[in-house]
């Protein structure tokens, strides 16, 4: 079924829990970012480099290409380490950069403490609706195998491998 205009697609809604502590879960999702985020997952004209969240108010969300390229995908609209970000994720329905904040959905991830030094991560992909046409279909893309739900426990097996090595 497809959205009208009048009503709101449902967000995406992700949650995982990593054997770290809030600090160290957000600095690897966001300062270590490209060292979990998969290759495959970019919307530049040549294969990625580097994946890069620019960790401060209206940073740059952008990858590094092979051909010497900057491609941006989104921008920093909230930070506040190790709570939580909210990023406006600048990627159209065609999988291109959309460059007017106000037609991007929008990624909050939230890091909350658990007992045994544990993290929940949440993730909520939400206002599909802002984008003037395929909300609806980027929703199902992100929500999909590959999507957040994969990403997160891709995320989860990093932190994991940052912990050993700490404790190594």
């Amino acid at each position: 079924m497809t959205a009208s205009v009048n009503e709101a697609i449902q967000p995406v809604i992700k949650s995982i829990t990593v054997n770290a502590g809030p600090d160290e879960a957000f600095r690897v999702f966001t300062e270590d970012f490209d060292s979990w985020w998969p290759r495959s997952h970019h919307i530049g004209k040549s294969p990625m480099k580097k994946a890069i969240i620019e960790g401060r108010p209206r940073g740059r969300c952008y990858t590094q290409q092979e051909d010497g390229t900057d491609c941006d995908w989104g921008s920093i609209l909230v930070w506040d380490p190790p709570k939580r970000f909210v990023l406006a994720w600048q990627i159209a329905a065609n999988w291109e950069f959309e460059p007017d904040v106000s037609r991007s959905s929008e990624v909050e991830v939230r890091f909350t403490p658990e007992t045994g030094g544990r993290t929940r991560v949440d993730l909520e992909h939400r206002f599909f609706d802002r984008m003037p046409s395929g909300g609806e279909a980027m929703r199902n893309g992100v929500s999909a195998e590959g999507g957040w739900g994969s990403l997160l426990r891709i995320f989860a097996e990093r932190v994991d491998q940052v912990a050993t090595a700490r404790r190594g």
